[in-house]
């Protein structure tokens, strides 16, 4: 369930905060949130694949922390990765 390499880079496009950014929370957060579509379309079709479950688990709380951290630092970049990555609050 990797993703390809231009989907990452496309992922870590939106979070970036300027040009050589690949590990900041907003580049995490991008990420994670297309790990998390990807797996999330594969459960649909694997409902009893309760392994692939877990690990969905553990990186929607990952991002959740991620976004926790951003609010509480940076609150404009938080509510514009919101914006643009289409999340709710």
């Amino acid at each position: 369930m990797t993703l390809t390499k231009r989907v990452k880079t496309a992922a870590i496009k939106k979070g970036q905060k300027h040009e050589s950014d690949t590990g900041s929370a907003g580049v995490q957060v991008s990420i994670l949130s297309k790990k998390i579509d990807k797996l999330a379309a594969h459960l649909k079709a694997n409902h009893k694949d309760n392994h692939s479950r877990r690990g969905l688990l553990q990186m929607v709380a990952d991002r959740r922390k991620h976004l926790k951290y951003l609010e509480r630092k940076d609150s404009n970049t938080y509510t514009e990765l919101i914006k643009t990555l289409g999340l709710k609050k």
